[in-house]
């Protein structure tokens, strides 16, 4: 047997063909194949097709389901018109520069321009025995929101503003 790869062979109209062969099929081992059927793969998955189409039931419409809620009329009807809400007050800081600061509360109030005018502006609306027109309870959630780039120090001021005020429900959010 020769070591050369390629083996000449005249066809049947007298040309010379040259064929190449790797060393395994010169050495006379054929490489086994491993082969998968998918004729019948293909055929079970185009009937599980078929079955689904025929059988699934296209609805153009919604289901209505029956829901047994409260009445609402009733419940606003028994809820005490001197109830206070609980809506969080949210005060946002954000820094300015070196020093400069900006504050602004949520809600129809006028904004301080300083801490103690925060301090100031939060003491009057407490409801307490000496300051008539409070609007807060000193338990009323008060939430600090400073900005990404808010200093430490402005956060803190704006904490000890509410501290000050003697409200008692204060934390600080998440910075926006």
């Amino acid at each position: 047997m020769s070591d050369d790869p390629r083996s000449v062979e005249q066809d049947a109209n007298g040309d010379t063909v040259i064929e190449h062969r790797t060393a395994r099929q010169r050495r006379g081992r054929a490489r086994p194949r491993i082969a998968l059927n998918l004729t019948a793969m293909i055929d079970v998955t185009f009937l599980l097709l078929v079955y689904f189409m025929v059988a699934t039931e296209f609805k153009l419409g919604e289901e209505v389901y029956r829901l047994d809620l409260p009445d609402r009329r009733a419940a606003q009807a028994a809820r005490d018109p001197f109830e206070l809400d609980e809506e969080p007050l949210r005060i946002q800081i954000a820094t300015l520069g070196r020093q400069g600061y900006r504050l602004r509360i949520d809600g129809p109030y006028p904004q301080p321009e300083t801490f103690d005018d925060l301090h100031e502006f939060l003491r009057s609306r407490r409801i307490a025995d000496e300051v008539p027109g409070g609007l807060f309870e000193p338990s009323h959630p008060i939430i600090i929101e400073p900005t990404r780039t808010t200093r430490w120090q402005h956060a803190m001021e704006t904490f000890n503003a509410a501290a000050r005020a003697r409200f008692t429900n204060v934390t600080l959010g998440r910075a926006g």
